[in-house]
């Protein structure tokens, strides 16, 4: 009668709480899927959006004026296209023919023209413009000769003499608005030239 009495007794405690221990095992498996879709929504989330502000076009377009007396009398235009985080350059020139030679008797050459770098640098919400510019000419200026004789004279009036200037800045960039890099002097006459560019969103 005792070994009855016990076998119900332990009958009656598993059907007591066989039901609760399944419910907190399903809960206890609910709750792990619930945190393991919360975690891998946020993980999507942060590579969308870390991918979303790697990839932010711009259009940078220059403007190298020549000013005389405080009057633009020349300008020219150059554009770069490039997103956030890199850097781009445009270039333009020629090779000038120096009188001088090398050691195998071949004439030297200088290049000459406008280069400008551009790099957009991230600091949170923000983006840092970096340009590097460099414009070189190349005049044909006489030089005198202590040599008389007519040949050395010609060569001498022949050899071309190379102007250059170079304009760097940094700024914090700005849509839409013509921003002031910088501007130089002329050493040898009353004119200026000065470098600005407008940034656009391209997306």
């Amino acid at each position: 009668m005792q070994k009855v009495t016990a076998i119900w007794f332990v009958m009656t405690i598993a059907l007591c709480c066989g039901p609760g221990l399944a419910q907190g095992q399903g809960e206890n498996k609910t709750s792990d899927r619930a945190e393991s879709a919360k975690a891998a929504g946020q993980e999507s989330k942060s590579n969308t959006d870390q991918h979303a502000k790697s990839i932010q076009p711009f259009r940078l377009d220059f403007s190298l004026s020549e000013l005389e007396d405080g009057k633009k009398i020349n300008s020219r235009h150059y554009s770069i296209n490039l997103t956030a985080g890199s850097a781009d350059e445009v270039k333009i020139g020629t090779r000038v023919p120096l009188a001088t030679a090398d050691s195998s008797g071949l004439p030297q050459y200088v290049d000459v023209g406008t280069n400008i770098w551009a790099n957009l640098r991230e600091g949170g919400n923000e983006l840092q413009l970096e340009v590097r510019s460099e414009v070189s000419w190349a005049k044909a200026d006489r030089v005198q000769s202590v040599d008389s004789d007519p040949k050395h004279e010609q060569n001498a009036a022949s050899r071309p003499i190379v102007h250059q200037m170079k304009i760097s800045g940094s700024t914090l960039l700005v849509i839409g608005k013509p921003m002031i890099i910088g501007s130089v002097d002329d050493s040898y006459s009353n004119r200026q030239y000065q470098l600005e560019v407008t940034a656009t969103r391209l997306k």
